[in-house]
């Protein structure tokens, strides 16, 4: 559970930072300075949010070995593959769904667009 979260967040967190990114990309050399200023700072603390979850996930994944050891004594060698299957497929699938709802939401969002231009 706490992995799922973790990806989630840190998902999350670069997904906001890459949209800030963007829109500082996107500001023309005219665009009010408060609004360059305001954006600087949001990436300046989604940076800063982003280490904080890179380092609570590697807390996780310290914590992830020790239970993985922990049931490697216990579990025949077959079962305890299928779990570390299961964890490492798990954390993959969790990224992948994410983003595929970014892309759908950003297609729903481009399809917004269009239609208000039409």
């Amino acid at each position: 559970g706490d992995l799922d979260k973790v990806v989630n967040l840190l998902l999350s967190l670069s997904g906001r930072l890459a949209r800030v990114e963007t829109a500082l990309g996107s500001l023309g050399p005219h665009a009010p300075a408060e609004d360059k200023l305001a954006l600087r700072e949001k990436r300046r603390l989604l940076v800063a949010q982003l280490e904080d979850a890179k380092e609570l996930k590697e807390h996780v994944e310290r914590r992830e070995e020790a239970v993985g050891a922990m049931v490697a004594r216990y579990l025949p060698v077959e079962h305890l593959q299928d779990y570390q299957h299961f964890i490492k497929m798990k954390s993959a699938l969790i990224a992948e769904q994410r983003e595929l709802e970014e892309k759908i939401k950003l297609g729903q969002e481009q399809l917004r667009c269009l239609r208000e231009s039409l």
